[in-house]
This record gives C-alpha cells, sequence and structure tokens, in this order.
C-alpha cells in the first residue's frame, strides 16, 4: 500500500512538473564575462593582501618579542618577565584584534566584498528574472553551483541570454 501510495505521488508530481518551464544558466560563465566582477576581484584581492600584511606584521613583532625574551628570559627580574609576558600576550592579541576586523565575518572585507560584488550580483539577477518572466521559467538553476545536475541541454542554457541583456556580447 505504501509503495502504491508512493508511485502515485511520484507520477503527479512528475506530470505537474511537465507543466512548469525550467532553464539552466552558469553563473561562473557569467561572472568571468563581466568585467565590472573581475575588477572588483582584483580590487578585493589588493585589499586582501594589504590587510594581510598588516596581521602578519604583528604576528612577526610578536614573534621576535617572545624570542628575545626566551633568550633574556634568565637575566630578568619578576617584574620585567611578567612585564615582558604581558607586553607580548597585548602584541598577539592586537594581531588577533586586527585579523578579527579584517576577516572576521563582519570585518571589513567582508563589507568591502558585500558593497563590490552586491550591484553586480543584482543586476544578474533582475536580467534573470526579466528573462524568466519573459520566457515563461518557472525555475531557473544555476548549473555551475548545483552538482547533482548530470545533464543540461544548451537549449535551456539562457547564460548567453543574460549576458546580451546586460549588454556583454559573448
Amino acid at each position: 500500500m505504501k509503495k502504491y501510495i508512493a508511485v502515485v505521488l511520484f507520477a503527479l508530481a512528475a506530470v505537474q512538473t511537465q507543466a512548469q518551464k525550467f532553464a539552466l544558466l552558469d553563473m561562473e560563465y557569467i561572472l568571468k564575462n563581466i568585467p565590472a566582477y573581475e575588477r572588483a576581484n582584483e580590487q578585493l584581492n589588493q585589499v586582501s593582501k594589504k590587510w594581510q600584511a598588516e596581521v602578519e606584521a604583528l604576528n612577526t613583532e610578536a614573534s621576535t618579542m617572545y624570542k628575545n625574551y626566551q633568550n633574556e628570559v634568565v637575566f630578568l627580574s619578576q617584574e620585567e618577565k611578567k612585564a615582558r609576558q604581558e607586553a607580548i600576550m597585548q602584541k598577539e592579541k592586537a594581531a588577533s584584534d586586527l585579523k578579527r576586523k579584517y576577516f572576521g565575518p563582519e570585518g571589513e572585507l567582508f563589507k568591502k566584498r558585500e558593497s563590490l560584488l552586491t550591484p553586480i550580483q543584482e543586476e544578474i539577477y533582475n536580467a534573470v528574472k526579466d528573462i524568466s518572466e519573459l520566457r515563461g521559467y518557472s525555475l531557473v538553476l544555476d548549473r555551475a553551483s548545483d552538482t547533482s545536475i548530470i545533464f543540461g541541454s544548451p537549449k535551456v542554457d539562457i547564460s548567453n541570454e543574460v549576458l546580451q541583456k546586460l549588454g556583454y556580447s559573448n
């Protein structure tokens, strides 16, 4: 009985699915063909390298302070040891805080990425939405991010159409 119900539900879903129109697009392909996206990525890479260098400089300072402390520890009084240890810990904390500020979940890199890429993503979304409404697509899948798509006919791929709508011909 359970098998019968499952087969009936599957058949109903298959009939209902046939009435809907689907399309595919390749977001990686689209983004590679938008110069603004490439420029934004390059800008993000440059900023990221600069900030990473700042964090690494603080970490190097902390490491140097620790090595010097280890070399001189036998000559230091208890107060000097404690002061040096605190200075090292403060430097390590400063590096950690800076790393979190730049690269944390709500950090500067996240904000910068969002400010640079969100307008591009919104343009793509609006183009896909317009094409979907025009052609009557119920669903548009991204073949670049969905690994469960085994095959998609080039006839249903709207990537080039999206690029044309955005003003980029390929």
